[in-house]
């Protein structure tokens, strides 16, 4: 359905390896424009990593964290 009210200001991280061969770049790229369309264009963050396959990096994975350390109470 629509998204609407809060919803619209949601964070979105979304990250992609340019050499997935399972999930080309390309669809990666078609769904960061759709989530844009939908949501708060500014609060929506595409990162990709050269030489990533189906897989994670290190690099992701601290761009991971930060969005969480950004986005979400802290744990006590």
């Amino acid at each position: 359905g629509p998204i609407s009210g809060v919803n619209k200001e949601i964070a979105v991280l979304q990250c992609h390896g340019d050499c997935d061969p399972l999930v080309p770049l390309m669809f990666g790229s078609l769904t960061v424009e759709k989530l844009k369309s939908m949501v708060n264009p500014a609060n929506v963050t595409f990162r990709t990593y050269s030489g990533m396959m189906h897989s994670s990096c290190i690099e992701e994975m601290m761009d991971v964290k930060q969005f969480i350390d950004k986005h979400l109470p802290p744990v006590d």
